[in-house]
């Protein structure tokens, strides 16, 4: 699993382990980590005379960067620094120096010069300290860096973004790589800023140890999904592997209510009552389906319910709130939610909104919640007292504990979803992945475990599917048997 820390976490974790290091160790590791990230990216037999320039800034981050140039000058690489603030880390700047590196201080000379023949930069302008954007006297010369033909590697994380939150308050400078430091940072796994990070290298330099067992943010990995998947035993027949109920679709959206049985359907359960006016669709495409006429409570006996997807006007929602088995709202059963009807019942509640549907339930716009996604999903999980799932570019899961800007421990870690693809931006594919958590719900699954799992394989049968090229919702959800399969491979 891949974990994520808040500065202020790091920051107590970094100060525990120096207290028992030599002084200024634990920068040397860093710069070592660094220093050889940068080698094998420039490729072997080529840091000898390869051009490099450090952007370094008056911080910490401007050090790790000045003393991982020192290491590739010692190894024939051409060095020189950028000096981008109102001093610079001295051990780092003698270092280079002492190696052969040349200074750049950028208020008295030409910084451009040097970028413009750069085949690597290191961008050591602002670390995890930094709030805000790039200060205005460092945005031409990342604009500079960014439009030259050198590979451009974040030290930490990528200058102008936020490292707990991930969003971009001004201007920040997009790396290619960022090689980070003991622990993922927020920012590097959340949009808008992951999309500036590029590939992700991470460097061990001992915090493990420091670190607390709960992490602020978590991403599944194959083998956490693989253990958490349900697996049907020689005794199990269909209504121990799990009923899934879904109320959806109506007569303008008959397709919504096909695609979230197909996702129950392919995510597991045993069996799918279906409630709603979309009956003779369901049955056409997907015959084994139980149909109802309804009220739900009538269908007979479920282990969840999945409630929204294409529903209009159509009743419903209230009814499936007033169960006492989990249920999973999604789409038109969003619109107008009361969060005291939710926090009044007794079974768990997950929500999966977009980023507009949560700006409706928050009263707020779509771009606030896609500059502050992670602010976001735990405001709304507070309030609510829900398990959210925001979907986006970022999908995150956040269970009803969290609360915006508290320790991880109040109520776990929010899980960011690794898995995914651009085309998965299609008509149809919200309501596939509602059935398919709406299975692992009903198989059993803990509410945050449903709804992470739901979006891992959701994410990784978009790829499968896509092949890199546009794709449909029912192809998502026609290889979820695939990507199962590839994720429980190993078991």
């Amino acid at each position: 699993m891949r974990t994520a820390y808040r500065v202020e976490t790091v920051r107590a974790a970094e100060a525990a382990l120096m207290a028992r290091l030599p002084e200024g160790a634990l920068m040397q590791r860093a710069a070592a980590g660094l220093a050889a990230a940068c080698c094998s990216l420039l490729g072997k037999g080529r840091v000898y005379g390869a051009r490099v320039v450090l952007l370094a800034g008056s911080g910490d981050n401007g050090g790790d960067a000045l003393y991982a140039g020192a290491r590739l000058a010692r190894r024939g690489a051409g060095v020189t620094a950028v000096l981008l603030g109102d001093r610079a880390h001295e051990g780092g700047l003698a270092a280079l120096r002492a190696a052969g590196g040349r200074v750049v201080d950028s208020a008295h000379d030409d910084p451009f010069e040097p970028l413009a023949a750069a085949d690597l930069v290191l961008d050591g302008i602002t670390g995890i300290g930094g709030r805000g954007g790039l200060r205005p006297d460092a945005v031409p010369v990342a604009r500079a860096a960014r439009g030259s033909d050198a590979v451009v590697v974040a030290v930490d994380l990528p200058s102008g973004v936020d490292a707990d939150t991930g969003e971009v308050a001004g201007e920040a400078l997009r790396a290619d790589v960022t090689v980070t430091f003991g622990t993922y940072k927020p920012g590097l796994l959340v949009d808008p800023a992951r999309s500036l990070a590029g590939a992700l290298r991470l460097v061990d330099i001992g915090l493990g140890g420091e670190l607390p067992g709960v992490a602020d943010l978590e991403a599944l990995q194959h083998q956490d999904v693989a253990r958490l998947l349900p697996v049907p035993g020689a005794e199990s027949d269909k209504y121990r592997r799990g009923v899934l109920g879904v109320v959806a679709g109506s007569a303008r959206y008959p397709g919504a209510a096909v695609l979230a049985v197909e996702g129950a359907l392919r995510g597991g359960a045993g069996a799918v009552r279906y409630v709603g006016p979309a009956a003779d669709a369901v049955i056409a495409a997907h015959p084994e389906t139980l149909v109802h006429p309804g009220p739900p409570d009538r269908a007979g006996r479920v282990q969840a319910w999945v409630v929204g997807p294409g529903l209009g006007d159509e009743p419903g929602v209230a009814e499936v709130l007033a169960s006492d088995v989990p249920v999973l709202v999604d789409a038109d059963g969003l619109r107008g939610l009361d969060p005291s009807l939710v926090r009044a019942r007794s079974a768990p509640t997950v929500l999966t909104p977009h980023a507009g549907e949560a700006a409706a339930l928050l009263g707020t716009t779509r771009e606030e919640v896609e500059a502050g996604r992670l602010a976001a999903v735990r405001e709304l999980a507070a309030r609510f007292g829900a398990t959210v799932l925001l979907k986006g570019s970022t999908t995150l899961v956040c269970g009803p504990g969290a609360e915006a800007g508290t320790a991880a421990t109040v109520g776990g870690a929010v899980r960011v979803n690794p898995t995914g693809t651009g085309w998965l931006a299609t008509a149809g594919s919200g309501d596939v992945l509602s059935g398919l958590a709406g299975s692992l719900l009903a198989a059993g699954l803990r509410p945050v475990d449903a709804a992470s799992c739901a979006a891992y394989l959701h994410g990784l049968a978009a790829r499968r599917a896509s092949g890199g090229g546009p794709v449909t919702a029912g192809e998502v959800a026609g290889a979820l048997g695939g990507a199962w399969r590839d994720v429980t491979a190993g078991l």
